[in-house]
């Protein structure tokens, strides 16, 4: 449902649109998106057909709507992105090198965190992740680092990506604790079958005391040791902090 009344410009229309794809934690059908953004349906597919055309929005083989790469792009050029992406590159590669698995940078986005970059290679794990895209904070380790320090609890209705995702609040808030005490993140299989992450947090001088952004390693459950690549994860956030904070 939406909260006010449906947008009247073609701008503010178009803008509802994108807004209601970068807010859903998966792709939208065309039904979902009017009854969001509160648009006729007619008029819904016209612009967001407008708006796959320019690539600020891309259409699934299931035909559902989600952000396209394009828009995905323009935020990169944005100085506090493009820098924080730049400066990361350094610490991601050797990351990469040391662990030969997928590396990320993310940032939280509301309730999601938002993969910035991504480094793969061919000895690492097939992962469904990708640069620009976005999973639900609470079942990944990116995303628990930035629910760990934030103040707010996490929002009550906690999607299942997998049978191990943490559903239940003080499951979460359990598992929180722990990543505040051991100093990282840890993702065991709960946003995706047999891939688990560990990932550290990012901070920057005069940002307050939560994190802007948490780097991470990703890789098959079986082969990943936690505990050494928490130690190698944490240097590498601690690294990037030092960096951003010069």
């Amino acid at each position: 449902m939406t909260d006010g009344p449906a947008p009247k410009s073609v701008l503010a229309r178009g803008a509802a649109l994108l807004h209601a794809c970068g807010e859903s934690e998966g792709a939208l059908s065309l039904a979902e998106l009017a009854l969001r953004t509160g648009l006729p349906k007619p008029s819904a597919h016209r612009l967001i057909g407008e708006l796959v055309r320019l690539g600020l929005i891309e259409r699934t083989p299931e035909g559902h709507y989600r952000i396209g790469l394009a828009l995905f792009v323009l935020g990169q050029s944005a100085p506090s992105a493009r820098e924080l992406r730049d400066a990361a590159l350094p610490y991601l590669g050797d990351l990469h090198e040391e662990t030969h698995e997928n590396v990320h940078l993310a940032v939280p986005d509301g309730s999601d965190t938002l993969f910035l970059e991504k480094i793969t290679g061919r000895r690492a794990t097939p992962i469904v992740s990708r640069a620009g895209g976005r999973l639900p904070a609470h079942c990944t380790a990116t995303g628990k680092v930035f629910l760990a320090h934030d103040p707010r609890p996490p929002h009550l209705t906690l999607p299942r990506l997998t049978p191990r995702t943490l559903v239940l609040p003080g499951q979460l808030a359990r598992d929180l604790a722990a990543t505040r005490a051991r100093g990282y993140g840890v993702n065991l299989e709960e946003a995706e079958v047999g891939v688990s992450a560990v990932a550290a947090a990012v901070y920057e001088r005069g940002r307050g005391p939560r994190p802007v952004a948490a780097i991470s390693v990703t890789g098959g459950t079986r082969r990943l040791d936690v505990d050494r690549i928490g130690a190698r994860v944490c240097a590498a956030a601690r690294a990037l902090t030092r960096t951003l904070s010069a």
